[in-house]
């Protein structure tokens, strides 16, 4: 499936948000030769990066010589549209990015920022740890910068369990238990 990149493709678009920081690490890993190629070997077309605060500008491809076209951003209004028309999405460990992809039931792969890592800022620490809990639980993918590539070539997302729709109390539950506040 997906082999020969012939133009008449049916359009599959992955969507990339680093929400408002500077991620730079994911916007170089998804602009890498390795991500792109396999994201276009999985029959992926078209790949849309929002990045932020980032100082690192990724290519800008039209694609139409059949490969994978690539475009970006740095910011919107409202990226609840393009998360929508995603077949793919890949964020940053933010917990509104996380449940919003939740939400609309799109497949998603969650990088975590090693680099903030250090900070020892508890909030991001408890990022990283909501976004492993709901890998565990099967409703994402988790991914470092440099491993990618890796997570794409093998994720099935068949193994994916949707979040049940209009039931967000759930995840309401684990990022308050996460955050320290007092479940009801």
């Amino acid at each position: 499936m997906g082999e020969g990149g012939e133009n008449g493709r049916a359009k599959k678009t992955v969507f990339v948000t680093v929400g408002t920081t500077c991620f730079d690490a994911l916007v170089k890993a998804v602009d890498s030769g390795e991500v792109k190629e396999v994201l276009f070997r999985k029959g992926y077309t078209d790949l849309l990066i929002q990045m932020g605060r980032g100082s690192y500008f990724p290519s800008k491809i039209s694609g139409d010589d059949g490969s994978l076209s690539v475009d970006h951003f740095t910011f919107s209004p409202s990226i609840a549209d393009y998360m929508k028309s995603a077949s793919l999405i890949i964020s940053h460990a933010g917990s509104g990015s996380i449940f919003e992809s939740l939400r609309v039931g799109k497949p998603l792969i969650v990088v975590v920022n090693e680099d903030l890592m250090d900070n020892h800022q508890s909030e991001l620490a408890e990022e990283f740890e909501l976004a492993e809990e709901l890998a565990e639980r099967k409703h994402l993918f988790c991914a470092r910068p440099q491993t990618l590539h890796q997570t794409i070539e093998t994720m099935d997302l068949e193994s994916l369990l949707p979040y049940p729709p209009g039931d967000a109390m759930p995840v309401v539950k684990l990022i308050n238990e996460f955050l320290g506040f007092p479940s009801e």
